[in-house]
């Protein structure tokens, strides 16, 4: 196998379509304000292990996606995805060196800069802005839960060689 020919795209775009549902799919209440930004996981995943293959403008697209699925001013997921795109991107080196747990703490940095920029876009386009909790608590359960997306993951990528 040549160096040039990539396997396994149909494995990112699932994955980012299985990230799209879970973004959207019915949740009591109570759990509403703590979802996961699931898309913003798996942006990061495949942008820190294939920079190659997923990087800023993949992360356009899919925010474009998540805009029109949302509901949201075309162009603010798109912004927003392309941030936490960028800032991977930048600190990838590092990143992958990283123990899990840092990891988790500069995910948590940069998803709290991505929902920083949410808020303040939510708040420009003239809404009234949402109670704080309900932009810094997803910021803490994607923090939480990086681990188990990154194993996940992971084990996918390896078994299924994406590469």
């Amino acid at each position: 196998m040549d160096g040039t020919r990539y396997g396994g795209s149909w494995v990112i775009w699932l994955s980012f379509i299985a990230g799209l549902i879970l973004s959207v799919i019915p949740m009591p209440e109570f759990l509403v304000t703590g979802r996961p930004l699931w898309l913003a996981m798996l942006l990061c995943y495949w942008t820190l292990y294939l920079p190659h293959r997923v990087g800023m403008t993949t992360a356009f697209m899919l925010g474009l996606v998540a805009d029109v699925l949302y509901g949201t001013p075309l162009g603010q997921n798109a912004l927003v995805l392309t941030l936490v795109s960028f800032l991977v991107q930048v600190l990838q080196q590092r990143l992958r060196m990283f123990p899990t747990w840092q990891q988790s703490l500069v995910v948590l940095i940069v998803f709290g800069l991505a929902q920083l920029v949410q808020l303040w876009l939510h708040v420009l386009v003239g809404n009234r802005p949402p109670p704080i909790v309900s932009f810094l608590l997803p910021v803490l359960v994607s923090a939480l839960l990086w681990p188990w997306v990154l194993g996940a993951l992971r084990g996918i990528r390896l078994r299924l060689r994406v590469h």
